[in-house]
C-alpha cells in the first residue's frame, strides 16, 4: 500500500477534503461509467435482440475500412433481411450513426455503420476512394445474411456524397437511398436527375447551415426553388415537402422531409431519424413494420453522457488520491500568495480573456487553409487549425502578461512563484517531471476506463458531437506530434486563470468563474450564429457553417479545462499538472475524433 504523506497543518490546501470523500467520490463517478455503459450496450442491441460486431475489410487501393455491423437475431443465410449501409459525415465517425442504425436493427435490417476514409479506424486519406462509400456498399453485398435486392444506402452530410458514389459505382447493388442534410453533385458526387440516385429521400432541415453548398440556395427554407433540387425531383415547379414524386416500383421515387433542426442536429432528432425509418419502410421489402414513432436510441446517448460524466468526475478523485501518496505527494505546495490583477482591472482581464479566443476563432484556425498541406506531423487539417487558434491565443495572451507584468505587476513584487511557474523563484525540475507524470497517470485511468466500455459494451464515452475514443496506433502517433503545441497553450492559458485574474473564492465559485470565462465569448458568438440563422435563415457569418459547428465541443471541453486547471492548482500550488493534465486530454480527444488527411 502506497505511503500516506502527511501535510503539515500550515501547509494545507484551500478546500481540502477528507481522503474518504474523494474514494466516495471515485466510486460513484466507476459506478455512472458502469450504469451509462450498460445502459448504452443494452439500448444499441435492442436489450440483445441485435449483434453488434466491430469489423474490419479491405477497401479499394489497399485502404482497410473500419464498421461496426448490427445483426438482428433470426438473420441467416437461409432467412436473409434487408440491408443499410449508414455512413457518417465529415470529422464524424460510424458511432455517431447509432442513432439510424439502432433503428434500422430494432425493424430487422442488418446495418454496416461505416468510418469513411481517413475517419475512425478507417485508414487515411481522407476523402479518398469516394470516401469509402463504394467498399462499405461491396462489402455488405459479400455478407450471406444480407438479402442483396435489398439493400438501403443512408448517408448524413459528406456521407451522403459516399452513398451517391457507392450508387453511381456499383448502380444495381441497392435499392434505395436516404440523404440527411446532403446532395447529389457536390464533391465528386455524381449530379442527380428524376432517375438517379434510384428511389432517393432527402431530409434537409429548414435550418441546415450547409444549403448553399448542398442545394445552392444560402436559406435551408428555400432549397424547394432551386433548379438543382427540381432536376433531381424531376419537375419545374417548386418541390413539395412530403409529396411522393415519381414511381417506387421503377426506382425514380424522391421525397422530401424538412425537420425543424439543423444539420449536426439530424443526429439528434427523433424526426429525421423517423424520417429515414419511413423512407427505408416505402422503398426495401422486408422488415418488422415497427413504426417510425417507435424510438429508443435516445436512451443510448443518455447512457454514455452519463458514462461521460462518469469518467471525467473520476479523473479528480483518482488525482486527488494519486496526491496522497508518497511519490506525488511531494507536488502538494500551498497556494502562492495572490498578486495578481483585482478591482475593476480584474474586469477588463476578465473581458480580454473571454474575447479574444472567440474573435480569433475563425481567423486563426483558417491559417491551416491552403496553401498549408497536410504533413505526417500535422496531418488532420482540423486539428491543426485548433492547433493554430490555441498558438495564437496563447501568443497574444502572452505578450499582453508580459506587458502587465513588466509594466504594472513587477513594481508589487511579483515573481514567477505568484503566477504558479516557479518553486522559490527556480524551476524544479523534479516537480515539473512528476507533474507531468501525475497528469499522465490520470489521463492513463480515464483511457482504462474507455477501454474496459469499448471491449465489454462496444461503447465510448460520448454525447451527440462530443466524443471521447480510444486511439487506433496511427492516431496516437500523430497524438504525440500534437501534444507539444497544445502543453504550452494550456501552460499559458493556466498562468493566466491561475496567477493572474485568481479569485480568492471557494473551489466550486472559482470553477465557475473560471468556466465562464473560457467559454463565455465562444457562447455569445454561437448565440449570435444562431440567433440569427433562427430569425432570417442565414448564420450571421453564413461562410463559416464548419467551424460553428465545431465550436460546439469547444464549450464542454473548456469547461472541463476550466474544472480541471481550478481542481489542480488548487491541490498542488502550481500550473503544471493542470497544464499537462489539459494537453493530454484535449489531444487525444480531438486527435481520436478528427479525420486524418495525409496518407501515410
Amino acid at each position: 500500500m502506497a505511503k500516506k504523506v502527511t501535510v503539515p497543518k500550515d501547509r494545507r490546501l484551500l478546500d481540502e477534503p477528507p481522503p474518504r470523500n474523494m474514494t466516495r467520490l471515485l466510486v460513484v463517478s466507476l459506478l455512472l461509467v458502469l450504469l451509462g455503459s450498460l445502459l448504452a450496450n443494452l439500448v444499441q442491441t435492442n436489450f440483445g435482440k441485435v449483434t453488434v460486431r466491430d469489423v474490419r475489410f479491405a477497401g479499394a487501393n489497399g485502404l482497410m475500412m473500419s464498421a461496426l455491423l448490427y445483426i438482428p437475431d433470426g438473420v441467416s443465410a437461409d432467412a436473409p433481411a434487408p440491408g443499410v449501409v449508414a455512413t457518417h459525415g465529415y470529422i464524424n465517425s460510424r458511432e455517431t450513426q447509432s442513432g439510424y442504425a439502432i433503428e434500422f436493427a430494432r425493424r430487422g435490417y442488418v446495418v454496416l455503420a461505416l468510418d469513411q476514409t481517413g475517419h475512425g479506424y478507417s485508414d487515411p486519406p481522407a476523402f479518398a476512394n469516394g470516401f469509402g462509400g463504394p467498399d462499405g456498399l461491396a462489402y455488405m453485398r459479400t455478407l450471406n445474411f444480407v438479402d442483396k435486392n435489398n439493400i438501403g444506402l443512408e448517408g448524413h452530410s459528406m456521407g451522403g456524397w459516399a452513398s451517391v458514389i457507392a450508387a453511381s459505382v456499383i448502380p444495381d447493388g441497392y435499392q434505395a437511398i436516404m440523404l440527411q442534410g446532403s446532395s447529389t453533385g457536390t464533391y465528386g458526387a455524381p449530379d442527380g436527375t428524376p432517375t438517379f440516385p434510384r428511389n432517393l429521400g432527402l431530409v434537409f432541415s429548414k435550418y441546415d447551415e450547409f444549403s448553399g453548398l448542398m442545394w445552392l440556395s444560402p436559406r435551408a427554407q428555400d432549397i424547394i426553388t432551386t433548379d438543382k433540387l427540381k432536376a433531381v425531383f424531376g419537375t419545374t415547379d417548386t418541390v413539395e415537402v412530403g409529396k411522393l414524386y415519381g414511381s417506387i416500383a421503377d426506382g425514380t421515387a424522391r421525397m422530401l422531409y424538412q425537420p425543424v433542426t439543423n444539420h449536426p442536429g439530424d443526429h439528434l432528432s427523433t424526426v429525421a431519424i423517423g424520417d429515414a425509418i419511413d423512407w427505408f419502410q416505402q422503398t426495401l421489402q422486408g422488415g418488422n413494420g415497427l413504426p417510425a414513432s417507435d424510438q429508443i436510441w435516445p436512451w443510448k446517448e443518455f447512457g454514455t453522457l452519463v458514462a461521460l460524466i462518469g469518467m471525467v468526475m473520476s479523473l479528480f478523485a483518482f488525482g486527488a488520491l494519486l496526491l496522497r501518496t508518497h511519490f506525488f505527494g511531494v507536488l502538494r505546495d500551498p497556494l502562492p500568495e495572490f498578486r495578481g490583477i483585482s478591482g475593476p482591472g480584474w474586469w477588463l482581464a476578465a473581458l480580454l480573456t473571454t474575447a479574444i479566443p472567440a474573435l480569433t476563432f475563425f481567423p486563426l484556425q483558417h491559417l491551416a487553409d491552403a496553401p498549408w498541406a497536410p504533413t505526417a506531423l500535422f496531418p488532420q487539417n482540423l486539428t491543426t487549425g485548433i492547433m493554430f487558434w490555441a498558438l495564437g491565443n496563447g501568443l497574444i495572451t502572452l505578450v499582453l502578461f508580459l506587458l502587465w507584468h513588466f509594466f504594472l505587476n513587477k513594481k508589487t513584487g511579483a515573481t514567477a512563484d505568484n503566477y504558479g511557474l516557479t518553486w522559490r523563484e527556480r524551476l524544479n525540475g523534479m516537480k515539473i517531471w512528476r507533474s507531468f507524470l501525475l497528469a499522465l497517470a490520470i489521463a492513463a485511468f480515464g483511457y482504462l476506463q474507455l477501454l474496459l466500455v469499448d471491449f465489454f459494451f462496444k461503447t465510448d464515452f460520448r454525447w451527440w458531437v462530443l466524443a471521447i475514443k480510444p486511439f487506433s496506433p496511427l492516431q496516437f502517433r500523430i497524438f504525440l506530434g500534437y501534444l507539444i503545441p497544445f502543453i504550452l497553450f494550456f501552460l499559458m492559458l493556466n498562468v493566466v486563470l491561475s496567477g493572474q485574474v485568481r479569485r480568492n473564492v471557494s473551489m466550486a465559485a472559482a470553477m465557475g468563474i473560471n468556466i465562464a470565462l473560457l467559454i463565455g465569448g465562444i457562447a455569445v458568438l454561437l448565440i449570435i450564429q444562431y440567433a440569427t440563422l433562427l430569425s432570417t435563415g442565414l448564420l450571421a457569418i453564413p461562410a463559416e457553417p464548419l467551424l460553428t459547428i465545431v465550436g460546439y465541443q469547444f464549450l464542454p471541453l473548456l469547461a472541463i479545462v476550466a474544472m480541471i486547471v481550478t481542481f489542480f492548482f488548487r491541490k498542488t500550488g502550481r500550473v503544471w499538472t493542470g497544464a499537462f493534465l489539459c494537453a493530454i486530454l484535449i489531444t487525444w480527444i480531438i486527435v481520436a475524433g478528427q479525420a486524418t488527411h495525409f496518407a501515410f
